[in-house]
């Protein structure tokens, strides 16, 4: 995690295991951190778009939890006066259901950018949450629409 200590990321990612589940991949994926300007507002957008979960590690922290409570950590969110620079790592979700997310994204308060469009793969768009952090949604899934 941005600015954590080694010993704070050790014992982080550590918390991802499920109890007596398998436990991290070497390099592989293990977390995913976003940097937000208002907490309370980035939770209620995930919460409300995407039904995230989330442990609170103080008023400028909340873990991302892969479920409801009890599941693993998969991410956060930190708290900063400024949003971070465009560009970097681009992060995608996948969703069931493309159309009916860009629909959960618009209400919760994100703003959809990019699509949803056609690519290889099948089909994606990509959304602006209410910190500025531009993320993507796919989906295998041919629209009914």
């Amino acid at each position: 995690m941005a600015g954590s200590t080694g010993e704070d990321m050790a014992t982080s990612t550590s918390s991802t295991v499920s109890a007596g589940g398998p436990g991290p991949r070497h390099h592989s994926l293990n977390y995913v951190e976003l940097t937000v300007t208002d907490l309370a507002a980035a939770k209620a957008f995930y919460r409300g778009a995407f039904g995230w979960h989330f442990v609170d590690y103080g008023p400028e922290y909340s873990g991302i939890l892969d479920g409801g409570e009890g599941s693993d950590e998969v991410g956060g969110l930190l708290l900063q006066p400024t949003a971070r620079a465009v560009g970097g790592p681009f992060v995608l979700l996948y969703s069931d259901d493309l159309d009916a997310t860009q629909q959960a994204i618009v209400a919760a308060g994100g703003d959809v950018v990019a699509g949803p469009y056609d690519f290889p793969g099948g089909r994606r768009l990509h959304f602006v949450d209410p910190s500025g952090n531009e993320l993507g949604v796919w989906s295998g899934v041919e629209s009914a629409g």
